[in-house]
């Protein structure tokens, strides 16, 4: 072998590495986002004991990140397109680290506030860059579609772990560790990032768009906020109709602008593709009955079913697993069968699982309950890298930022969206099912009572049953129409390929 081709094999070698480096980097930034998305739940009653705050207060401790992450995340592709998006992303980890800093140092509820909305912020960055690092790295369609399944089992393995082990560092340390824990995860993941990640940018297709921006941030942080609210007490609370009357002005005016704008923040003529409108549509719909639904499976494990927090995090673990499995395997199956197929197949059996699920009812054995958490993990260990490979497939190389950014910003909209409009109608069928019982029927104030009993828990234990099946049947309204609504994405998805 001559020493020519030593040094082109061991530069083949160094480019490998330097690829798994960055395929790591990618997985770890998403993990690190996803992980603290769910172990901050966990420590809610210890940091409302801790910070000696409020329920409002602690609302805020989630409410800070989300809003943060859902307004800044349309923003995030055109400042990776115009500085770089290695140098957007590294920056991204580098400012979650110092967020989780800042809140592991907190002492008092506005410094984590602060520490939370850094970290919110910082996701805008992280999440969506993901997606590029993955597809510029891997530009062979198969070995995308494995590299981009292992990124979707990393997150559902962030939510797996998420709950147990912050469990197990509130059980041996303090609060601050679960922010800790950060610290080193995210020094490892600018160390990888820096060595792995090859820098690309696109200041020539970059969004030069400061008012769409700014209008961007301004709907998807209102509309975030009232949709929160409007979950948190009703959509015709006074600022829940502020909010979202903002957000409804700054809509309208966005898509204006977008309009007349030379390089817009988001290219509407892009949506005239069939397919990246409807992959898009698709993962809101994501977002709106999956993601979403995490929330009312706790509801469902914990008010109905009457298991403790930990005992609800177990019996979860079959859809995350599965999820996880799935989304590993991937890779293999996108060989033998086509992306459209089993992106199909993902949504049809999410959809599926949902519709059964609204069938649950207090004394469902947990074999059926577990068995749907199976069928709907295979579903969306499907589905969620099968949009995101799809997604990526009918962008542009210069938009790739941009067109992640709204693959996730969209994600994340349905999931606010599914929270607030859903938990709506889950608490209006559980007072009106309450409220009319037999058990209530001679009670003075009963609609009161049934009010107070679903929205505050304030439950007399002669009527625990009647709530538990009370809430049982707004969880079956939940269930349906998320089963509603990703039934029609599937059939939208089947005309795709029809009209192909």
């Amino acid at each position: 072998m001559t020493s020519s081709s030593i040094d082109s094999l061991r530069f083949t070698d160094q480019q490998v590495f330097k690829r798994r480096c960055a395929v790591a980097a990618a997985y770890l930034g998403t993990f690190l986002a996803t992980l603290d998305i769910s172990i901050v739940n966990v420590a809610l009653p210890t940091l409302q004991q801790a910070l000696h705050t409020d329920i409002a207060g602690l609302q805020w401790v989630v409410n800070a990140y989300a809003i943060c992450l859902s307004a800044f995340m349309l923003s995030a592709g055109p400042v990776a397109d115009r500085y770089g998006h290695k140098r957007a992303w590294i920056c991204g980890v580098v400012l979650f680290t110092i967020g989780s800093a800042l809140c592991a140092a907190a002492s008092s509820l506005n410094p984590l506030l602060a520490g939370r909305a850094l970290q919110g912020l910082a996701g805008a960055l992280v999440i969506p860059g993901a997606l590029p690092i993955l597809a510029h790295a891997y530009p062979d369609p198969k070995q995308r579609a494995h590299v981009i399944g292992g990124w979707s089992a990393f997150s559902a393995l962030a939510l797996v772990l998420g709950p147990l082990l912050g469990g197990v560092l509130l059980h041996f340390w303090t609060w601050h560790s679960i922010f800790l824990i950060n610290l080193p995860l995210g020094v490892l993941t600018v160390a990888l990032g820096l060595w792995g990640i090859t820098e690309r940018k696109h200041p020539q297709e970059a969004a030069l768009d400061p008012a769409g921006q700014l209008l961007s941030v301004l709907f998807l942080g209102t509309l975030t906020y009232g949709l929160i609210e409007a979950g948190e007490s009703s959509f015709t609370a006074a600022p829940a109709m502020a909010a979202l009357g903002l957000a409804l002005l700054a809509a309208v005016l966005f898509v204006f602008t977008e309009l007349k704008v030379k390089r817009p923040l988001v290219p509407l003529e892009m949506f005239r593709q069939p397919q990246l409108a409807l992959t898009n549509l698709a993962s809101f719909v994501l977002g709106f009955s999956y993601y979403s639904s995490l929330f009312f499976f706790s509801i469902f494990l914990q008010g109905v079913q009457s298991w403790s927090p930990v005992e609800a995090g177990w019996r979860m673990m079959p859809l995350f697993v599965v999820t996880g499995l799935t989304s590993v395997l991937f890779g293999k199956l996108s060989a033998r069968f086509s992306l459209h197929r089993l992106m199909v197949t993902g949504y049809a059996l999410t959809s599926l699982s949902m519709a059964a699920m609204a069938l649950f009812t207090t004394s469902t054995p947990y074999a059926v309950v577990g068995a749907l958490f199976v069928l709907m993990g295979l579903g969306v260990g499907l589905a969620v890298p099968a949009t995101g490979v799809a997604v990526m497939e009918s962008a542009p190389p210069a938009r790739a930022g941009m067109v992640s950014a709204m693959l996730n910003a969209l994600r994340q909209m349905g999931m606010t969206v599914g929270i607030a409009l859903l938990g709506a109608l889950m608490t209006h069928r559980a007072i009106q099912v309450m409220a009319s019982s037999p058990e209530l029927q001679d009670v003075a104030g009963a609609a009161d009572l049934a009010n107070q009993a679903i929205t505050h828990h304030v439950v007399p234990e002669s009527l625990s049953a009647l709530y538990a099946s009370s809430l049982g049947s707004g969880f079956q309204i939940a269930m349906l129409v998320a089963a509603l609504v990703c039934g029609m994405a599937t059939a939208l998805l089947m005309s795709m390929k029809r009209a192909a």
